[in-house]
């Protein structure tokens, strides 16, 4: 059973919004304190159950997901609700290389076009010598052939455009994430993956 209570469990805040995993033993201990709920759906309807409930409402269930003790069994949740936490984590993505690959989405911003990393530069829109500064709003993915056009220039001056205006990412609560890693069916209702599906890993600026 030890593996099983190491899975994973999705974790709501008080606003239902999804602010991080838990193993499932860790979900348990929240809900037998009472600092949680389980979130289960029926047919289209979200319940929440508190400990109690919750095993009396699965006292019967004959699926492969339970954790059995000497009196009784539970079913493992796959979703909690935190009933005395309403923020969201404060946290900002580091401003590294690697982020601004991910911010981009490996793509010039300049010309549109995917590419290998190997292939491409961090150019600075307004650039240092006018004093372009070394930020998230001033510095964009550029393939070679682009950033060499574009030079020591602005893009207005070397006739190019940006294909987005650059901005700080936003940090989505989530994290460790990503659209094929989704677990549970019922995760699917709590996340945002299209914007920002997994947390940033660090690199050397």
């Amino acid at each position: 059973m030890k593996n099983a209570l190491n899975e994973s469990v999705l974790v709501l805040n008080r606003l239902w919004q999804a602010i991080n995993v838990c193993t499932v033993e860790r979900a348990f201990t929240l809900l037998y304190m009472g600092h949680a709920e389980v979130v289960f759906e029926n047919a289209g309807n979200f319940q929440t159950f508190n400990f109690t409930e919750w095993r009396d409402f699965t006292r019967d269930h004959d699926g492969e997901d339970v954790v059995r003790t000497v009196s009784f069994k539970i079913r493992i949740p796959r979703v909690i609700l935190l009933l005395f936490f309403d923020r969201l984590p404060h946290k900002e993505v580091k401003f590294t290389r690697h982020n601004i690959f991910e911010r981009d989405r490996n793509t010039c911003q300049y010309c549109g076009k995917r590419f290998d990393r190997r292939d491409l530069n961090l150019d600075h829109v307004v650039p240092r010598d006018r004093g372009g500064a070394t930020t998230w709003e001033n510095i964009v993915c550029a393939c070679i052939p682009c950033n060499t056009r574009k030079a020591n220039r602005t893009p207005q001056e070397a006739g190019m455009h940006l294909i987005r205006k650059p901005k700080r990412p936003k940090w989505r609560p989530f994290v460790n994430v990503t659209l094929s890693m989704v677990a549970h069916d019922s995760w699917r209702h709590f996340l945002d993956l299209a914007y920002w599906n997994v947390e940033l890993g660090e690199d050397v600026k």
